[in-house]
């Protein structure tokens, strides 16, 4: 097996499946009608509600959705061979992931670009809503926090990296208010990536300057730095700052992975993984569960991802243009990002696996596996850094893209500069991810708070987004100073699962009250039992084999607590769906939806 076989085969099945299921999807499930208006226009405030471009809109979804999970997961589920995540990639995507992604988005839109707890009220009562609203703050506060460890790491003592993340912020707000006031984004787009390319060029000349010196930055710095930057993202008109900076991101994010394309393409590296490993069943130095279900809970982003509810209830809806838009920003993003998923997964698999093992293992555990390295001295003289016992998939996935890259002749000598780069565009990547999290955020303490307080629930009253602002970044940011995330972050794969399960939820009540066939909330049953039942057992697994057991190293009452909180949290919505189906049934589909067309159901 080769990474162009993989390749090939990969693009060939998105293509199809968008072409056909998408357009199924959007013209005989959704029936999206372009006749009528969204709520970026019969909603328009110039700072939520925008009606925007689909291409930037797209930018933006994309730049949201792709965190680090498609990048980071797939490198951590290398460890059960190549075969188990790619399978679950190309049809977690396209089965559940995309269909997910633009169910909750129309629902989102059909309720004027309402959060998935309020449209989870209405659609399935006020006690799903509550559970709703609490699953999704707890969810979204450990992803922020989580996302940000990321770029902690990857940015503390880099004033390379620091520099050129840091001049994507003037430089899209710049972008934004030229769009703003001409309307010419070709123009604005162009000038915007030259800006951040020549960043990006200048950063390597800024070490070892006052300014480079200046931007060498402790953790605990960017640590403080991170929730000010996201504070002023969520706070800000959204054509300010976070949709330029998303969109422009975008062009580096598919710029890198093009070029990783072409680069598989020109070395054609061999996948050095078998198609299964030993650890299949179980014990892995990774992933200490079995291949199911934890291959699913550990490949979220890439195949279907709860985080993507999150921005398809937040911000997207309230930008679309045209409800035709959804197919390609919601279904196309998502099938987009199942490709840089598999080709983070190519680079993993390229690496011997003694020396991919040897990067992901601790050492202590490492010498339990009885492997031996094979190019791990040579690579770590190549990029200039010691490579054992990084765990975690980020220097992972840098080292593979650099061996890829460096396989080219003229790119032969450059690893270390290639290394940083990837690093960097990790950081970028993540990023994209915290600014649209913490404006979702926002969104959900004002939906959620806002039932008790009401004036905080105003999205047109400036101290009410500020103050929402405010509580959203220092709930995430308080975790990510102190370091307790760590705590709790092997519950985020769980949880994050168990998101998508409620968006499926939702996504299969809005298809039973509109779809002309009933037939067709199988669209969103299908994933959802699937999910359902690995999200379950996955944390059944976690809180009986580590978190309550006292004899694991990773025994931690609080998240067999937390554990248990979220899957009863998932078993009363599931419930409370169940009676609400049992209702809506009864009633012929022909009546479900006219009922539902006048309003009344």
């Amino acid at each position: 097996m080769n990474g162009i076989t993989i390749v090939i085969g990969a693009v060939c099945i998105l293509l199809i499946a968008y072409r056909l299921y998408g357009t199924f999807m959007a013209a005989k499930v959704l029936k999206l009608d372009d006749s009528k208006p969204t709520p970026a226009h019969t909603l328009e405030d110039g700072k939520d509600y925008v009606p925007t471009n689909k291409w930037v809109t797209f930018g933006h979804h994309f730049a949201a959705i792709a965190a680090a999970g498609p990048l980071v997961g797939p490198i951590l589920a290398a460890q059960f061979g190549y075969l188990p995540g790619l399978i679950w990639l190309l049809v977690g995507a396209v089965i559940g992931g995309a269909v997910h992604d633009i169910v909750v988005l129309f629902a989102s839109m059909r309720q004027n670009g309402q959060s998935l707890s309020e449209i989870a009220k209405k659609e399935l009562g006020p006690v799903a809503g509550f559970c709703t609203g609490l699953a999704m703050l707890f969810i979204i506060t450990i992803t922020m926090a989580g996302l940000s460890l990321v770029i902690l790491n990857a940015l503390s003592n880099n004033p390379w990296g620091t520099f050129s993340v840091a001049a994507t912020i003037p430089i899209a707000m710049g972008v934004g208010l030229y769009h703003k006031k001409t309307g010419n984004l070709k123009l604005a787009t162009t000038v915007g990536f030259l800006l951040i390319m020549a960043a990006i060029a200048i950063g390597p000349s800024i070490q070892g300057t006052a300014l480079g010196n200046f931007l060498t930055l402790e953790p605990s710095t960017i640590a403080l730095a991170l929730p000010i930057y996201a504070f002023f993202a969520a706070a800000l008109p959204v054509w300010l700052l976070l949709a330029p900076r998303d969109y422009l991101s975008t062009f580096l994010k598919l710029g890198v992975f093009l070029a990783l394309i072409v680069g598989v393409f020109f070395v054609n590296p061999t996948v050095q993984f078998p198609a299964f490993t030993e650890f299949i069943n179980g014990g892995g130095p990774i992933i200490a569960g079995p291949v199911w279900p934890f291959v699913s809970i550990t490949i979220a982003c890439g195949a279907i991802s709860g985080f993507h509810a999150f921005i398809g209830s937040g911000t997207t809806p309230k930008m679309i243009n045209r409800w035709s838009d959804i197919k390609g920003v919601a279904f196309g993003a998502m099938l987009v990002e199942c490709l840089v998923a598999v080709m983070a997964l190519i680079a993993a698999v390229s690496l011997m696996p003694g020396d991919y093992f040897a990067i992901n293992s601790t050492p202590e555990n490492y010498a339990k596996l009885g492997m031996q390295p094979v190019h791990l001295d040579q690579l770590s003289n190549d990029v200039g850094m010691d490579l054992e016992g990084r765990t975690g998939g980020a220097i992972s996935l840098a080292v593979g893209m650099t061996y890829i890259f460096t396989e080219i002749p003229i790119f032969k000598h450059m690893a270390t500069y290639f290394f940083q780069f990837v690093i960097l565009f990790e950081a970028i990547f993540i990023l994209t991810a915290i600014d649209s999290g913490t404006r979702v955020a926002r969104y959900l303490i004002q939906d959620f708070v806002g039932s008790f307080i009401k004036p905080l629930k105003n999205l047109n009253s400036t101290p009410a987004n500020i103050v929402a602002s405010l509580l959203a970044c220092f709930m995430w940011g308080y975790l990510l100073y102190t370091g307790d995330i760590s705590s709790v972050w092997a519950l985020f794969g769980v949880s994050n699962q168990l998101m998508a399960s409620i968006g499926l939820i939702i996504g299969a009540t809005v298809i039973l009250k509109i779809a002309d066939k009933r037939i067709y909330v199988l669209t969103c049953l299908i994933p959802l039992a699937y999910l359902y039942v690995s999200v379950n057992y996955a944390g059944y697994w976690m809180i009986t084999n580590v978190y309550l057991n006292e004899s694991s190293a990773g025994y931690n009452l609080l998240n067999g607590i937390l554990s248990i909180t979220m899957l009863v949290l998932g078993l009363v919505i599931i419930i409370a769906t169940a009676v609400k189906w049992t209702k809506l049934l009864k009633y012929p589909q022909n009546v479900l939806t006219e009922r539902a067309s006048a309003g009344t159901l």
